[in-house]
């Protein structure tokens, strides 16, 4: 019994900390007394918990998610989510055990991320029983849109009328604060003026007026977003996706970007979800540059995960460009991931290919040859502000597929091998991969949809009819059919590698600059798997001395099943061809 009340009693410590260290100036001078125990009590947690061992990794090279919209395939007659799962039962297999389903709650504006209801499902999708069905069979990641909610939100009525729940929700600001150093994702103006019962407010609104930035130094607002973790926890959610976390926490005269109280609030969620499911993840969405996003594994505190959001650009940089020098360089500088922790890696999303976390990884010269590119292939530009007042691009949108139909001469015929090359150069790095719906299908450029829609991300958001995806899919001649199948025949592959262990070991080749290379080695050091891509539309040979086979073991290339007899041996690797070359043969 002694036992049980000292370990509740670290927790509830661990938790005042996170708390102490949140409201250590307490700038609205709320009532913190009893606060801890009121979070313990919303997530439930009692007597009998115990502390999760750290440094754990909850997952093997057999993980693999897919990104989708709730919607992103429909059938007349049945509920979205209901198609999404006979979706996933049909074609994913075993392949991609998990799923993170984009905002599935009533909503107002940006598909999905201005959420009027949290506790809702969108009754236009579905309810909670297909939730919970999905949840059931796969690895289930949601969005917690933690940093601000609809304009049009019970909330934000409330905070006009002065009424709770609602009341003091909404951070606001005035005119004359000093928000020049503030770090904006858009061009729209910062603050909205609004007239509530007590006077005109100015609200503050990171993306876009729709979008008010909720105030996290109000601890009510920070009890709600806790109890509705737990919620989402009940009905079968297991991964978190904290969405533009980054910008949480506001200090006028600051950026408003990182702050400390932001990275306190991460590690106070992670406890008390740890707490209630030690196998239960965080991850950061934080589309800024490199080592700002690589301060969210905190010392394995924070995030289990990071977005590794510097991969998408300089990926397709490489390949639209075939020259892998600073695809390499980055490579070279990125820290393994503790224990505990992974990257998550993903080339494509609902959203564009960021440009901030490339900046001082690719030379301005670079990243305008590669947006004048992506407009050549169709693709649109979104713009962020600077302090100046000028604009700077912040993100391309575009399908993935048509962003790497040709290379820097225009369009050419190796589209689908290297559409298929991204993604075996993906699944062979360091992390856990998430591969977007409309990658792993090959989906193209939906022009209509951006007309509909009013705005440029809606490019990459297709609805596709069940039937016609499903055909496609069933004609071997198509791109869709394709893609499709050899994407998941190297997810097969993988998921069979100790060595692609997301925390396996990772060591980058240098084979010049039309080679991309790097070495596996798995935990136990049994397996190697050297990984090798030829990222231009030209046969580069490879003398296989270049790299450390060991003389004393066979090896083969597991995606050909070519054997290599000789050390003196020299390849020609074909456009776009990726080498897995391991010392256990699939």
């Amino acid at each position: 019994m002694l036992q049980k009340v000292k370990q509740q009693g670290q927790l509830r410590e661990r938790v005042q900390r996170h708390l102490d260290a949140i409201y250590h100036q307490n700038p609205l001078g709320a009532n913190l007394e009893g606060l801890a125990d009121e979070l313990l009590e919303l997530m439930d947690l009692d007597d009998s918990m115990e502390s999760p061992e750290q440094y754990i990794n909850h997952w093997d090279q057999r993980d693999a998610i897919v990104i989708t919209y709730g919607d992103s395939v429909l059938c007349e007659g049945e509920r979205p989510l209901q198609t999404l799962k006979r979706f996933l039962d049909a074609y994913t297999g075993d392949e991609l055990g998990g799923v993170h389903i984009l905002p599935f709650y009533p909503w107002s504006s940006d598909d999905g991320f201005a959420v009027l209801d949290y506790s809702s499902v969108n009754e236009a999708l579905g309810n909670w029983d297909d939730i919970e069905a999905i949840g059931r069979d796969y690895q289930l990641m949601a969005d917690l849109v933690i940093n601000h909610c609809s304009g049009r939100s019970l909330w934000f009525d409330n905070f006009i009328k002065g009424r709770s729940p609602g009341q003091g929700y909404f951070y606001t600001a005035s005119p004359e604060d000093d928000l020049s150093q503030v770090v904006r994702p858009r061009t729209s103006e910062l603050l909205r003026e609004v007239q509530t019962e007590e006077g005109t407010q100015y609200v503050w609104c990171t993306f876009s007026h729709d979008q008010v930035d909720l105030d996290f130094r109000n601890p009510e607002v920070l009890k709600q977003f806790v109890s509705i973790v737990r919620q989402y926890m009940d009905h079968g959610v297991k991964i978190f996706r904290l969405d533009a976390v980054a910008f949480l926490w506001k200090i006028p005269g600051t950026t408003c970007l990182n702050l400390e109280e932001t990275h306190e609030i991460v590690r106070l969620m992670r406890t008390l979800v740890e707490h209630v499911d030690p196998e239960a993840l965080l991850i950061t969405e934080t589309n800024i540059p490199n080592r700002e996003n690589l301060s969210y594994f905190g010392n394995a505190n924070e995030a289990h995960c990071v977005y590794n959001f510097s991969l998408p650009p300089l990926l397709v940089n490489a390949l639209v460009t075939g020259d892998c020098t600073y695809l390499k360089h980055w490579m070279m500088s990125m820290p393994p991931a503790q224990n505990g922790t992974a990257y998550f890696n993903f080339i494509a999303s609902h959203d564009g290919i960021g440009l901030r976390p490339a900046e001082g990884l690719l030379s301005e010269e670079e990243l305008a040859t590669l947006v004048a590119t992506m407009e050549h292939f169709g693709g649109n530009v979104s713009y962020r502000a600077l302090e100046n007042g000028e604009r700077k691009p912040y993100e391309i949108n575009i399908s993935l597929f048509d962003a790497l139909q040709g290379t820097v001469s225009g369009p050419d015929t190796w589209a689908v091998d290297r559409f298929v090359c991204v993604h075996a150069i993906m699944l062979g790095l360091e992390g856990i991969p998430g591969i977007y719906i409309h990658s792993l299908v090959g989906t193209r450029n939906d022009y209509d949809r951006v007309e509909n829609a009013g705005h440029y991300r809606a490019i990459n958001r297709h609805q596709w009819d069940y039937d016609a995806l499903t055909a496609l899919l069933a004609q071997p001649e198509s791109s869709h059919s394709q893609v499709f199948n050899r994407i998941k025949d190297l997810l097969a592959i993988r998921r069979r590698q100790a060595a692609f262990h997301p925390n396996a070991t990772q060591f980058t080749l240098h084979l010049g600059n039309s080679l991309f290379g790097f070495w596996r080695q798995s935990m136990d050091r049994r397996q190697s798997i050297f990984c090798i891509t030829n990222v231009t539309a030209q046969v580069q040979p490879m003398a296989l001395e270049a790299i450390n086979l060991i003389d004393t073991q066979e090896w083969t290339d597991l995606i050909s099943k070519e054997a290599f007899v000789s050390r003196d041996q020299v390849v020609e690797l074909q456009p776009y061809q990726t080498l897995w070359i391991s010392n256990a043969p699939d």
